[in-house]
Formats: C-alpha cells, structure tokens, sequence
C-alpha cells in the first residue's frame, strides 16, 4: 500500500515545485522596470533563475537602446539591469 502512494506524492511534489509562483503581476513589473530604464515595454515574460520566479522585462529608450532588466516576482525587486 505504501509504495502507491510515494509514487502520487513524488509526482506531485514535482509538480508543485515547477509552477512559478508570482506576487506581483506582469503589469506591476513592467511598472518596475520603467522606474529603472523610462521607455517603452517591448515584452514581459515569465520564468526563473536560480530557482526563483523572476520577471523579465525588455524595454526601449527613447535613444534607441534596449534593456533587460529582471525582477522577481515575488517580492518586486530588481535583481539584475543591462
């Protein structure tokens, strides 16, 4: 009986593990990254680094340089800028 249920919880567990968990919404870290590089939002897109949920914000300059700044999504503080 034991072994049916290691196999449903492990299962789970990984499941549980990949689904990225985000405080702040798309729209509050575009927000965010404005704050940091003013300029038009090319795109937001979702993911992780080092196991933690991050956004990924792609902006555009009014000089014309794009710049990638991530942020993470839990608590809305940005973790890197180019």
């Amino acid at each position: 009986m034991k072994k049916f249920l290691i196999l449903p919880l492990l299962v789970l567990l990984m499941l549980m593990s990949a689904v990225v968990h985000a405080d702040i919404g798309k729209k509050q870290a575009a927000s965010i990254a404005q704050s940091v590089h003013p300029g038009r939002v090319l795109a937001v897109k979702q993911g992780q680094e080092n196991n933690v949920p991050v956004y990924r914000v792609k902006t555009l300059s009014a000089g014309g340089d794009v710049h990638i700044i991530v942020i993470d999504a839990d608590s809305g503080k940005v973790i890197s800028k180019q």
